[in-house]
């Protein structure tokens, strides 16, 4: 554990623990890394098992619909009963799951392998944001962007580990990421003993738990939630195409090489991690409100012009869309944990659950409609999406709303 980490033992609502941060989205990092290589194989499992686009995308529906759903509850149980060492168990599903993609058999073997994938996600996920509010101080949408630009960074890097070690025509050799898996649980067990350590001072000092000061009922806490919600729809369907079928439009459209269109991928997914880090340090100064209209409403432009450009006016598109649209993540995270301050675990559980879990409904949308259409139609649907970003002018602002309440 780095000493700095150890330095952090004792809280404070005032000083940002960087060290607890960066560790946990180191292991968001690892964990996702080893999750985001299954989209990257994508075309390889669809030749050795000679599946439909409906079928690929099932896969990624029964991976993602298996962490929605469990998400919330996890993380609800989390909030009542907070376990540390859940995170290396967390890591130990996504172990097993690797495996049972890597040697899968058949294509009832990879869903089942992608369903234990999802239960490792679904474990590690409330957990993993809880430690990142603690660590937080008053800088919780910085605090939350770098934890969250490691699972980005993870997705970023799926396809250019699968580009550089997966051999074309076999789906083994990406067992070789159980490295990872090991490695993230070992840090996992550090990250556990700390957290147990804030757990015991906040029990012994119950003024340092945040609680709500924005004055709003119940029913319009769950309004503004279901506002948020739709922000997350029009984000995830987007991406969820982006990350599903960018490498089928690209092979398509301009007859680049799988290896080419996994490293477009990588640039698409590499922009998401930059804008991950920017939204989160851009909400704490401008505030979440303005953050979350102007990155997905602001990233229509660019969608909007992707179907229709060239190959490199492409590429550049998606690098721009995925720069801005993916700012928005972290603010609507700590948006809605402002909003319900003693139910971390359940509104992340609730949004990470959400995130995979219309993602997931995207992906098997869009594979239904590739096979109707064409991959190209998909992209001009899709693309459209983000122009729902306009509802953001109807979330209250809650700098402004906690200041009049005390006053």
């Amino acid at each position: 554990m780095p000493a700095d980490m150890k330095d952090s033992a004792t809280p404070s609502a005032q000083k940002t623990a960087f060290a607890v941060l960066f560790t946990i989205s180191l292991c968001h990092l690892l964990n996702d890394t080893i999750q985001a290589v299954i989209p990257a194989v994508y075309p390889i499992m669809k030749e050795e098992f000679a599946l439909s686009f409906a079928q690929v995308g099932l896969i990624t529906f029964v991976y993602q619909v298996t962490a929605s759903f469990i998400q919330p509850f996890v993380g609800r149980f989390a909030d009542a009963h907070p376990t540390p060492y859940a995170l290396p168990a967390g890591m130990l599903f996504t172990l097993t799951g690797l495996f049972t993609v890597a040697w899968a058999g058949s294509y009832a073997v990879v869903l089942l392998g992608v369903c234990l994938l999802g239960l490792g996600t679904s474990v590690f996920h409330p957990e993993a944001v809880h430690v990142a509010q603690l660590a937080a101080g008053p800088r919780k949408g910085l605090a939350q962007s770098i934890f969250q630009v490691g699972g980005n960074g993870g997705y970023a890097l799926g396809p250019l580990i699968a580009a550089l070690i997966v051999r074309p025509g076999s789906l083994h050799s990406i067992s070789w990421l159980a490295v990872l898996a090991v490695l993230a649980a070992f840090i996992l067990l550090k990250v556990g003993a700390w957290y147990s350590r804030q757990l015991i001072f906040r029990a012994r000092n119950p003024r340092a738990v945040e609680k709500a000061t924005h004055g709003f009922s119940s029913r319009r806490v769950w309004c503004i939630m279901l506002l948020l919600i739709v922000l997350m729809f029009s984000r995830n369907f987007f991406t969820s195409s982006m990350t599903s079928y960018f490498t089928f439009f690209l092979m398509d459209k301009f007859a680049v090489s799988l290896q080419q269109s996994q490293y477009c991928l990588f640039a698409f997914l590499a922009a998401i991690a930059v804008g991950t880090v920017l939204g989160g340090s851009l909400s704490d100064r401008l505030g979440r409100k303005r953050l979350i209209w102007g990155s997905i409403l602001g990233a229509a432009p660019f969608t909007l012009a992707l179907p229709y450009a060239g190959l490199a006016g492409t590429i550049a598109l998606a690098f721009c869309a995925g720069v801005i649209i993916s700012s928005a993540f972290a603010s609507i995270v700590v948006y809605a944990t402002e909003l319900m301050p003693d139910k971390i675990g359940m509104v992340a559980g609730l949004f990470f659950g959400l995130s995979f879990g219309l993602g997931g409904l995207g992906s098997a949308f869009f594979g239904w409609l590739a096979e109707q259409t064409s991959i190209e139609f998909v992209f001009q649907v899709s693309t459209l999406l983000p122009f729902i970003g306009i509802i953001a002018v109807f979330l209250p602002d809650l700098k402004k709303q906690k200041g009049e309440t005390r006053a």
